[in-house]
């Protein structure tokens, strides 16, 4: 009996990486509505999400699905500050006859989700060598736990809506 071939197959730890987007927030959204730190404060309800938007978003979980996407994103980029992160949540701005020009989203919620998700426990600052410069926020253990978990989780869901994910 060859060696390779004994004993249990080992499945490869699925990542953040492997998974669809819309599958992993969706999900990831869920998990984090769940956690008391995450909560929309006072004025969510009013704030747009940038310059670039004419009105504040309908979606009642917004705020939710926004730090999952945030907390992605701290995943896959970090070390990443709030305004390279606003600038990944922002779009074109309209400016009547003239052309659209990109604009960045809003720091404020940018700043505020991830100061939640460092009180959470969920991301951390990164600083240089000397202790003296912020180089940004990056995950902690528990954070790259919860997103690997996640997409573990939805990953029978990738399969099934793209069957060939299954060869990787």
């Amino acid at each position: 009996m060859d060696s390779r071939t004994a004993g249990p197959r080992c499945e490869p730890m699925t990542t953040v990486h492997d998974v669809p987007a819309d599958l992993l927030i969706a999900e990831l959204a869920s998990r984090l509505s769940e956690m008391s730190d995450i909560s929309a404060p006072d004025w969510a309800d009013y704030a747009k999400t940038g310059t670039h938007r004419e009105r504040p978003p309908v979606q009642s979980d917004w705020w939710q699905v926004r730090s999952a996407a945030i907390l992605r994103k701290v995943g896959m980029l970090g070390p990443i500050g709030v305004n390279h992160m606003s600038q990944h949540f922002g779009g074109p701005k309209d400016r009547g006859v003239k052309q659209n020009r990109a604009v960045a989203g809003s720091r404020n919620v940018a700043r505020t989700i991830m100061q939640q998700l460092t009180s959470c426990g969920l991301i951390t600052s990164k600083h240089n060598p000397a202790g003296t410069v912020n180089l940004g926020k990056v995950l902690t253990s528990e954070g790259q736990s919860l997103l690997d978990e996640v997409a573990h989780a939805v990953r029978p869901q990738a399969e099934e809506r793209y069957p060939g994910l299954s060869n990787y």
